[in-house]
């Protein structure tokens, strides 16, 4: 599916309200380059289903951006990033309207099930995106984003921005490089 031609799916309000609690499958394969992880779906994403739907998310055009894919990809082209080997997942799988619905105990506990799936399937580059998500799983109090020192399941872990439009801190330019750095040490890895 191209994305290019359909109209845009928009929920209305019931549906968001419904997409409450709701989760989007892992998007996940062995061996991926990176597996991208964001914090949790919101319910936009939730409501209609493919990761990082709502519009304004940045995840895509960072993507794009940064050489991870020919093209700018809509969030319904989703699985076309299997065949390039990126994957996508969530640290804490319920969806809310904003991530500070989320208590400690579910990032500790997402954290886990995040390790035990990255063991089973092995991709090369684990990102997070959000430091207060990865600092929060993690019990990494003073991690910054970028490449971290350690390991996680046998992955290098990267920690990107959150590229919610949210997110003032990083602007499209500078989230692109981020973003573009992490596909350069990728590619060292090959």
């Amino acid at each position: 599916m191209s994305g290019r031609s359909e109209k845009p799916w928009r929920p209305t309000r019931a549906q968001l309200l419904a997409a409450a609690s709701k989760t989007v499958p892992d998007l996940i394969a062995p061996n991926l380059k990176v597996l991208f992880c964001g914090i949790n779906p919101g319910l936009y994403t939730a409501a209609m289903g493919h990761h990082f739907g709502r519009p304004g998310n940045r995840f895509w055009p960072a993507l794009h951006a940064a050489g991870f894919t020919p093209r700018l990809f809509s969030p319904f082209e989703e699985r076309v990033l299997l065949p390039l080997g990126y994957g996508i997942t969530n640290v804490v799988d319920r969806a809310t309207a904003a991530a500070d619905e989320l208590s400690p105990e579910e990032y500790v506990a997402g954290g886990r099930k995040l390790e035990a799936k990255v063991r089973r399937y092995r991709p090369r580059v684990l990102a997070v995106l959000g430091v207060g998500a990865y600092r929060t799983a993690f019990d990494r109090r003073g991690a910054a984003v970028g490449r971290q020192d350690e390991t996680l399941g046998g992955a290098a872990v990267w920690v990107l921005p959150n590229p919610s439009g949210l997110n003032a801190h990083y602007q499209a330019g500078q989230l692109a490089d981020v973003f573009t750095r992490l596909r350069q040490e990728v590619e060292t890895l090959q």
